[in-house]
Formats: C-alpha cells, sequence, structure tokens
C-alpha cells in the first residue's frame, strides 16, 4: 500500500484548512447577516425576519416609566403557550401545496384554508371572488346576528401551520379563564393584523402587556390577576370590528376594550383632486428571473435573501430615497382644523366619519354591559425626506411608494398626524381614555417590517409603551375599586362556534 507523501499530507492539510476557514467565514457571515436584518439565529429555516429581539436601551430611557414599573421587566417574556400542540398533518401538507403551487393567485394565501369563514359572507365559495381560490375545501361557521361581518373568524383551539396558537374563541393567545375569577380584571384588545401580529411570533404585543401588568400587581403585592384578550384578526376595517365587539367582545363583560388600528381605511383619494392613475407610475425595469437554487436556498440563508432581494431590486430608487411622484393637489378640507379637528365635520379625510360612528358603536357596546372603552393612536413609518436601506426595507419602500402611490410621504404623514389628533380628541369628547403609544414610538425603520406592521422588536417596543400608558389607567380603577368588576352569575357561556368543514369542486 501507497502511503502520501509528507509534501502531500502537508499539501491536503493546506487546503483542509483553507476549506475550514472558509466555511467558517462564511457563518460569521451568515450569522451578522441574521443578526442585521433580524432573523432567528437558532432557526435552520430562516423564517420571516423578527427584528432583533433586544432594544436598544437609549430607546427606553426616552418615556417615562409608570408608578411601580421596574424598567428590567422589559427584558422578560411570558412562559411558552400551555395550548401550543403539533400541527395537524393534513393542515400542513395543505398549506405546503398552497404555498408552493400558488393555487389561489396572490390573493389566497396558504393560511385562509384554516380559518372559519363566515357562511353569510362565503355563499356559494364557488361563486365568491376571493374563496373560489379555495383548494377544494373550507371551514363555515353560522354568525349569530346573520351578518356577513366579520367575514372569518380563526379556527378555536388550533395551532396553525403559520404557528398562531388560538383559545376557546379562536382568538389568538392562550386559554381564557372559565369562570372567570373574582379577582380577575379582564382586557380585550380590538384591531386587525398591527394587533394580532405576525403569527410565526412567539407572542402578540397584547400578550406582553398583560404578561407585564401581572408583573407589576405582583411586585405591589396587589390581590388582582390580568388577563388580557387579543380578538384582533388581520384585514379587517372598523366595521368588521363593531360585529367583533357586539357579538364576540361584550359577552365576555369585559373591564376594559382597547381599539387600536388606523391603517386598512387610511385613504387619501377623496382630499386629492384628480389622483393620478397608475399608469402614471413610474415605469420599473422588468423583474430579474431568479434562478431555482438560490430561490431555495433564500429559505435557509439570510444572504441569500440578500442577494435575491438585491437581484430583484426593481424599484425607481434603488437608494432608498422617495420614488418620483406624479403631480397632484391635495386640496383639504375647506374650514377643518388641522390641530383641533371637528368631529362633526361631514366630510373628514381618511374614511374618520366612517370610523367614528363604528367607534361609537363599539363603545356603545361595551359601555352597555358595563364595560370601559379605550382608543389607541396608531404607528406609522414615514416622514417627509424618509431614506430607507433598500434591502433590509424593502418591504417599507414598496407599501410607501407603490401601495401608497401617487401619494407623497409628506401627505401621508400629514394625514397620519392628523388622524391621531382625532382619535385624540374623541377620546377628550367621550372621556375615555387615550393610550398614545405613537408620542412615544421611535420613528426607527429598523422596528418595522413595512410602514404599519412592527417587527418582534417594534412590537415588544409597543407593547412596553402601551403597558406604561395603561397602568395609570388600571391603579385609578383599582383604587375607586370599580375594577376588576363583580362576577355575574347570570353570564353567558362563552359566545364560541362550532366550525363544519366543507368540500366543493369548483368549474
Amino acid at each position: 500500500m501507497a502511503f502520501p507523501s509528507q509534501g502531500s499530507a502537508l499539501k491536503l492539510k493546506n487546503v483542509l484548512l483553507f476549506l475550514a476557514s472558509i466555511v467558517l467565514s462564511v457563518l460569521v457571515a451568515e450569522a451578522a447577516v441574521r443578526y442585521i436584518d433580524g432573523y432567528r439565529m437558532s432557526a435552520l429555516a430562516l423564517g420571516d425576519p423578527e427584528g432583533s429581539a433586544s432594544v436598544d436601551p437609549a430607546m427606553l430611557d426616552k418615556f417615562p416609566l409608570a408608578a411601580g414599573v421596574d424598567g428590567k421587566w422589559f427584558f422578560s417574556e411570558p412562559p411558552p403557550l400551555s395550548n401550543r400542540r403539533k400541527v395537524d398533518p393534513e393542515w400542513q401538507r395543505t398549506y405546503h401545496y398552497i404555498e408552493d403551487h400558488n393555487t389561489g393567485g396572490m390573493e389566497f394565501r396558504p393560511a385562509d384554508p384554516f380559518k372559519a369563514w363566515n357562511s353569510v359572507f362565503a355563499g356559494d365559495p364557488c361563486k365568491h371572488s376571493f374563496l373560489h381560490h379555495a383548494p377544494g375545501m373550507l371551514y363555515l361557521y353560522d354568525p349569530p346576528d346573520g351578518q356577513p361581518r366579520p367575514p372569518y373568524r380563526y379556527m378555536p383551539d388550533a395551532t396553525q401551520p403559520t404557528g398562531l396558537v388560538t383559545n376557546q374563541m379562536g382568538w389568538r393567545g392562550p386559554p381564557i379563564e372559565v369562570p372567570r375569577g373574582p379577582k380577575t380584571v379582564r382586557i380585550v384588545f380590538v384591531g386587525s393584523s398591527t394587533t394580532v401580529g405576525a403569527p410565526h411570533l412567539p407572542f402578540s404585543y397584547p400578550e406582553l402587556v398583560g404578561y407585564w401588568l401581572n408583573r407589576w400587581a405582583e411586585s405591589r403585592k396587589l390581590d388582582v390577576h390580568f388577563e388580557v384578550l387579543n380578538s384582533a384578526r388581520e384585514s379587517t376595517v372598523s366595521t368588521d370590528n363593531v360585529a367583533i365587539v357586539k357579538n364576540e367582545v361584550a359577552p365576555l363583560r369585559p373591564d376594559l376594550v382597547v381599539y387600536y388600528e388606523g391603517g386598512n381605511q387610511f385613504e387619501l383619494h377623496s382630499i386629492v383632486d384628480k389622483v393620478p392613475p397608475r399608469s402614471e407610475a413610474p415605469k420599473t425595469p422588468p423583474a430579474t428571473v431568479v434562478p431555482g437554487w438560490l430561490q431555495e436556498a433564500t429559505r435557509y440563508s439570510a444572504i441569500a435573501a440578500r442577494v435575491r432581494a438585491a437581484i430583484g431590486m426593481t424599484g425607481p430608487s434603488q437608494d432608498g430615497r422617495e420614488w418620483p411622484k406624479p403631480a397632484y393637489k391635495l386640496q383639504w378640507p375647506e374650514g377643518l382644523s388641522e390641530t383641533d379637528p371637528d368631529l362633526a365635520y361631514p366630510k373628514l379625510p381618511v374614511n374618520l366619519n366612517l370610523i367614528q360612528r363604528d367607534l361609537d358603536d363599539m363603545r356603545s357596546a361595551v359601555q352597555k354591559v358595563g364595560s370601559d372603552f379605550a382608543v389607541s393612536s396608531f404607528l406609522w413609518m414615514v416622514k417627509d425626506g424618509l431614506v430607507l436601506d433598500p434591502v433590509r426595507h424593502k418591504y417599507i419602500l414598496d407599501q410607501l411608494n407603490r401601495v401608497y402611490f401617487p401619494f407623497r410621504y409628506r401627505d401621508l404623514e400629514r394625514l397620519a398626524i392628523f388622524q391621531n389628533r382625532l382619535l385624540a380628541k374623541y377620546a377628550r369628547t367621550h372621556d375615555i381614555p387615550f393610550i398614545d403609544t405613537a408620542r412615544y414610538f421611535p420613528l426607527d425603520p429598523d422596528l418595522f417590517v413595512d410602514a404599519v406592521h412592527t417587527n418582534y422588536a417594534g412590537l415588544r417596543l409597543q407593547a412596553w409603551i402601551t403597558f406604561n400608558l395603561l397602568v395609570p389607567v388600571v391603579d385609578k380603577h383599582l383604587a375607586d375599586r370599580s375594577w376588576p368588576r363583580p362576577a355575574d352569575p347570570a353570564a353567558p357561556a362563552l359566545p364560541t362556534i362550532t366550525p363544519r368543514k366543507v368540500t366543493f369542486t369548483c368549474q
């Protein structure tokens, strides 16, 4: 048998060292990019960016802590959800099939078959412009009021392929306390996707608020427990939330209901003269076809994801500035003050007349069962002159320049500020709490996924600010003993649903 010479062995050793150094360098680079872009460090599959779980402590020092709050609590989290289970294998297969084959086009998404759809809204699924994309199967439920709103509820007591975990009501989060204890303060958050949160994240911001409220109560040796629930679901508007509050939230007789929404009805068309058509949008070069191997690599590598994003950049401005916009004239309503908006003005911008009517209906439904109602300001990641990282902040750029085309950053910022001013006045006028989270939240694109959705770092900061602003409200009600509300022995059972699975074949 021939043995390699000493020189050959040395060469082999050098090659192996060279290869090892390359592998180590790639791993270090991958870890660095995952950290910068907010991906999970420990997972093999990349998943969606979450943002760094740590927030610069300097950010936490920019607003005052509520009485009795320890700043160290920010760095702690609740225990894992006790109701998280393994995903049904059939659901998992269906989810991946839709994900890989895009059976529903751009609208019907992989998570949509695992919602309980309102049977009045659905009608004949094959005749429905949206639901006919379903893979021959849907879950339906019959609404108690016979109305088509809300379009759906999440499946109750389920763990979805997206990672979403639901309780008996089909709401995100841990099981609901049944029966409600006499020392339990119940708070329910209402809203849309910005409230329910990305399903793959471990917690939504209301869940963190509840966790910190309980730490606050324990530190003060208060004989109360906080149950904070999240009734939100994505794509809802204020009128959907009226139905949710009446049919789902009010029957739980919460102590407080908090409304947080402000993006799904944010339309500037009513105050813009001759809105330029989309055909006037700046022409963009055709999207570059991404090789299959690179597409597959983006599932596991943040470096590959960056390369793919760089290849796919098609925006007119690739340096992160606002894209060129066609000329238009924003006509501010005559006689409407921007600094002190008239709630009764008949033609308020961005659907605020409709939103106010819906807030009135929600507030009335809540107060009829003896509960309190609160409104929060809404976070927007937009500012005139904003410059973004075209790769890391790709979705912010895309939303501000494509989804909200042709509106300029300065006008989006102007209306976002106006909307929050009006919500603040609404709260003052009706003597309800105003949770002004947007006042303290930093305008930092690294805390956002797009212009309105935060990543996990932003979500934690939003929860922390909201928690600190809620503490004085809670403290006042505990002091006057109006919370927790006395138990009602005649209170109805939880308004749960029993979805039924239907199958169909559309021509």
